[in-house]
């Protein structure tokens, strides 16, 4: 079982961190379906700019410890029946828009769309939810009980052709759009390119602060025709680490995601592998849960959360977790 060190994982963060863009190391390639091969791979920035964040501020590595200790006794309250299992709450969303031209200037519906998504996949209730395979059927979330509400969307032309991981476009004073009460809203920047990056997230560590929320690029967010990230998948992933999760396979070579119930994997997976795909870590052969949103497959190939994740994820949105504001608003 993955156990919460608070003290490696903290010196964790003060090393080099793992590029997000690492080769596939699963054992069966010849199982993975290579669609995508030809076209830039899934890249999230989240855990490298979360590490950068840490390793240079000292107040934030203390919020991001009692966050864990917070994490952790909230799963042993819910074991003993001491907090209400669904943890129920409807997150108020505030979209973004940052366009150069009329294209990356997404439609209303299109946002639409995206928060119609994250309902779907945070309810369980996603189309592809029956793809789930026997083995993990059990250890599926459900429905995490987190719902997501349009409040506005906020419009700005640029000149930026392409944004970097640098949180410019969350300041009005570098061209971009300045967060909307993030304590208690959650902001979305939909901006026109980030090269090779799908989008990144905050964590909770970070509630509340001028930075706070998550960015994706124009053309992966919603229902788009961008395959194979065009069913809005790159938005559950961030909202995923938004709401304390890790990468699943904890970024590094079989590393600690600090779920127990996702099985240790040696590094992220991508385009479409066949179920069932295996990998070994520590000697032991496991079957990789590779469909989970968590992981660095296409769109049509995620479709889950874990029961662990849930509990995770309902730690932070709880009266007494990190993210309590977004019940406030």
């Amino acid at each position: 079982m993955k156990k919460l060190l608070f003290g490696a994982i903290v010196l964790s963060f003060m090393s080099a961190c793992n590029s997000d863009n690492m080769s596939n190391q699963s054992e069966n390639p010849a199982k993975e379906d290579i669609s995508s091969a030809n076209m830039f791979k899934r890249g999230c920035a989240s855990e490298e700019v979360r590490q950068e964040a840490l390793k240079n501020n000292a107040e934030l590595r203390q919020r991001f410890v009692k966050l864990e200790a917070n994490t952790e006794k909230f799963a042993n309250d819910l074991k003993m029946g001491k907090v209400l299992a669904d943890g129920t709450i409807e997150i108020p969303v505030i979209v973004n828009v940052l366009y150069r031209t009329s294209t990356e200037n997404i439609s209303d519906a299109q946002i639409q769309s995206q928060i119609n998504t994250l309902n779907a996949d945070f309810s369980a209730t996603n189309s592809d939810i029956n793809k789930i395979p026997a083995e993990f059927a059990s250890t599926a979330s459900g429905n995490t009980g987190i719902k997501f509400r349009l409040v506005t969307v906020n419009r700005k032309s640029t000149t930026v052709r392409s944004w970097r991981t640098n949180d410019a476009m969350k300041k009005s004073s570098t061209k971009g759009i300045d967060a909307t009460d993030p304590t208690h809203y959650f902001n979305i920047w939909v901006v026109s390119d980030m090269g090779g990056i799908l989008g990144y997230a905050t964590f909770p560590e970070s509630s509340g602060l001028w930075n706070d929320g998550v960015v994706v690029a124009a053309k992966y967010f919603g229902n788009t025709s961008s395959a194979p990230y065009n069913l809005g998948r790159t938005a559950t992933h961030e909202v995923g680490h938004y709401l304390n999760l890790r990468h699943i396979w904890g970024d590094a070579n079989c590393g600690n995601d600090l779920v127990a119930d996702t099985p240790t994997q040696t590094t992220a997976n991508y385009g479409k592998p066949t179920y069932p795909l295996y990998n070994t870590c520590s000697g032991v052969q496991r079957s990789v849960m590779f469909m989970n949103y968590m992981d660095y497959v296409d769109d049509a190939a995620m479709f889950m959360f874990s029961s662990g994740q849930k509990t995770r994820m309902q730690s932070v949105v709880a009266s007494s977790g990190a993210r309590s504001g977004l019940r406030l608003y």
